[in-house]
C-alpha cells in the first residue's frame, strides 16, 4: 500500500496519517486482515518523523483499528463492525463540512437540498460523447 499524504499545515501529521488509513480501509484498499507498513518504513514513505507514525498507529491501536502482533507486524483489524462505522464516520464528517461551507456562503437548509440533489441528477447522467451538430436523422427524431 503506497499511502500519499498532502500535509495541511491546520491538521497535525498524525492525525493526517489516521485519517488516510481510515480513508484507505472505506476504500477497500486495506482489507480486514491487510498487514500494514511497519512504523518505521512508514515513517521513510511518508518522510516524517518516526515518533509521529508510531503516535497514529497507537492512537489507531487503542481505538481498535489496528493490531499489532509481535513479531508478525500490523494489521487492519477483523472486526466489521468497526470498519463499517469508521466509514460513516467518514461519511458523517464530509456531509457535516459541506453543510457547514454552504452555511458559511449564506444557503439555507432548502438551498442546500435543492442543489445537492440537482448536483446528483448532473452527475448520475449519461456524459454527452461528442460536440458535434446534431444530424439530420437526429434533428428529426427531437421534431417528432
Amino acid at each position: 500500500m503506497k499511502l500519499k499524504l498532502d500535509f495541511d499545515a491546520a491538521k497535525p501529521i498524525y492525525q493526517q496519517i489516521i485519517d488516510a488509513l481510515c480513508r484507505a480501509v472505506a476504500r477497500g484498499e486495506l482489507k480486514p486482515g491487510d498487514k500494514v507498513p511497519s512504523q518505521r518504513d512508514m515513517a521513510a514513505h511518508l518522510q516524517v518523523n518516526p515518533n509521529t507514525v508510531q503516535r497514529a498507529y497507537r492512537d489507531m491501536e487503542r481505538d481498535g483499528l489496528l493490531e499489532t502482533a509481535r513479531g508478525t507486524g500490523t494489521f487492519v483489524t477483523e472486526r466489521p463492525e468497526l470498519l463499517k462505522d469508521i466509514k460513516q464516520d467518514l461519511a458523517f464528517r464530509e456531509v457535516s463540512g459541506f453543510i457547514e461551507g454552504l452555511r458559511a456562503l449564506g444557503y439555507g437548509d432548502d438551498e442546500m437540498l435543492a442543489l445537492l440533489e440537482s448536483e446528483i441528477r448532473r452527475l448520475q447522467s449519461p456524459k454527452p460523447t461528442r460536440n458535434l451538430p446534431a444530424t439530420e436523422e437526429e434533428q428529426e427524431e427531437d421534431e417528432e
